[in-house]
């Protein structure tokens, strides 16, 4: 019988789902207005504490998850910082 939450899970595998959807439309336009730095990096946090919690408290395979979800949002941060300056000048012409 498995020990972790099957809520859990699929809290999580939504937003496994969800962040590459975020990720492709960035690669694909290049516009990143709209996308909160801020936001982003307070989801990375918060997956952050979930990894903590799972290594003390609940040390199962559902801490994969939150490794990659973690991941993506970092790599959807990436991508803001690599696209937000060009979208700024393309605005101000």
């Amino acid at each position: 019988m498995a020990n972790f939450s099957i809520w859990e899970v699929l809290f999580l595998l939504c937003f496994s789902i969800s962040w590459p959807v975020s990720i492709a439309k960035s690669l694909r336009t290049k516009v990143v207005i709209g996308k909160s730095p801020l936001f982003m990096s307070l989801i990375i946090l918060g997956y952050i504490f979930g990894i903590i919690h799972k290594s003390l408290y609940s040390n199962d395979i559902v801490i994969w998850l939150y490794v990659f979800n973690a991941a993506l949002v970092t790599f959807d941060l990436i991508l803001y910082c690599l696209y937000i300056g060009k979208n700024r000048r393309e605005l101000k012409r």
